[in-house]
């Protein structure tokens, strides 16, 4: 398929994704599905198309990064920690497994520890909607349930930054000043998220035209600024609607306002070209196979761990809000696409967090139709 072939398809795609997953009660599967429609064109699209859609979803990245920060709304320190204590055993009871899978998998050590980040890593803009109308949840017990979402989102991601850091290069010195340089960052955007709020909420209060762009600008350019300093733009873009804490205008969020440029167009083109770059390949072959195997493993052991080891409140079914992970895992395998040398981790990372995501969205119990319409979470 050519440009232009591609192009009618991705719009095409656009009108009828969202309105199709929101008709069988599942609103947080679009972004799954543009990956399996990106894989089923991969074979016939030519690769200056592919990498023409990857260039073009990379901005659609920074732009879904930003808005999941942007969903997290921190309490105080002191009154997370024991969510993040309890987190951090969740995640920890599954690394051993993980690790067998991704040596299974043909991983090298480091990119083992790097998919364990990311599967026990939760993506909260796909759980959300499936965390707010689940039936059967006390109040308390959904209060924890969705901070455990956030904890473990936030542990991933903060767990990636150092490790592809790591993968990138090596270890070395000039590791050691990365991993500084992230971590200043961090420190910046935290220092400067009040100012550059009060810059956010003087575009929505008078620009008209321009707000989306000038919003939009604003983030890039703090993006570049982090990548200067050593942390990727991506992670930047996280941090940075992290520490905004929801910033609204006229009771609406933040994301709202560029919906129309990154959830219906550019972030749709991110996960369709992240499933073009997946070679079929590895779909029909040991890799395919052991995706599978993997993905139904790490459920399993899950259903275990929430009866028997840590629970997580509610009934059986309660544990799969922690189990859709396709944000986080398209952040790692980035890492290992845009390196060059993995392409065969990085599918294999694709493939597991498509086989836990889609199952786990699709065994929540469904959102009422008269909830639906103000679903579009990533």
């Amino acid at each position: 398929m050519n440009a232009i072939e591609i192009i009618i398809l991705l719009i095409l795609l656009f009108m009828g994704v969202p309105d199709l997953c929101r008709f069988i009660g599942r609103p947080s599967l679009a972004f799954p599905l543009f990956v399996l429609f990106g894989l089923a064109v991969a074979p016939v699209a030519n690769p200056e198309v592919r990498q023409m859609l990857a260039q073009a979803g990379q901005v659609g990245f920074l732009l879904l990064l930003f808005e999941v920060g942007l969903e997290i709304d921190l309490p105080k320190f002191r009154d997370f920690l024991p969510t993040l204590r309890r987190a951090g055993l969740w995640a920890l009871l599954q690394y051993p497994v993980i690790l067998a899978l991704g040596r299974l998998a043909g991983l090298q050590w480091l990119g083992c520890f790097i998919a364990c980040a990311a599967f026990t890593g939760c993506s909260v803009g796909m759980g959300y909607l499936g965390w707010k109308h689940y039936p059967g949840l006390a109040d308390e017990p959904r209060r924890r349930a969705l901070l455990l979402m956030l904890a473990l989102e936030i542990i991933a991601i903060v767990l990636l930054s150092g490790e592809t850091a790591l993968y990138e290069k090596g270890l070395s010195w000039f590791v050691v000043l990365k991993l500084a340089g992230i971590a200043v960052t961090i420190y910046l955007i935290s220092r400067f998220a009040t100012r550059l709020e009060t810059l956010f909420n003087l575009i929505l209060r008078h620009a008209t035209h321009w707000r989306m762009h000038l919003i939009v600008l604003l983030v890039l350019v703090v993006c570049a600024v982090g990548e200067r300093l050593g942390l990727s733009g991506t992670k930047t873009a996280f941090f940075l609607g992290l520490f905004m804490s929801r910033l609204t205008h006229d009771e609406k969020p933040l994301e709202d306002f560029i919906a129309p440029i990154s959830r219906k167009f550019l972030i749709p083109v991110f996960f369709f070209a992240l499933g073009l770059q997946i070679e079929w390949q590895y779909l029909f072959s040991f890799t395919g196979l052991v995706a599978i195997a993997a993905a139904a493993t790490i459920l399993g052991w899950r259903l275990v761990i929430h009866r028997r080891l840590l629970p997580t409140g509610g009934d059986d079914r309660s544990f799969l809000l922690l189990c859709p992970n396709l944000t986080i895992v398209a952040l790692a395998s980035h890492t290992l696409i845009t390196t060059g040398n993995a392409p065969r981790a990085a599918a294999w990372m694709v493939l597991v967090g498509l086989f836990m995501t889609i199952p786990a969205i699709l065994l929540l119990p469904k959102a009422r139709p008269s909830e639906m319409s103000s679903a579009s979470h990533s």
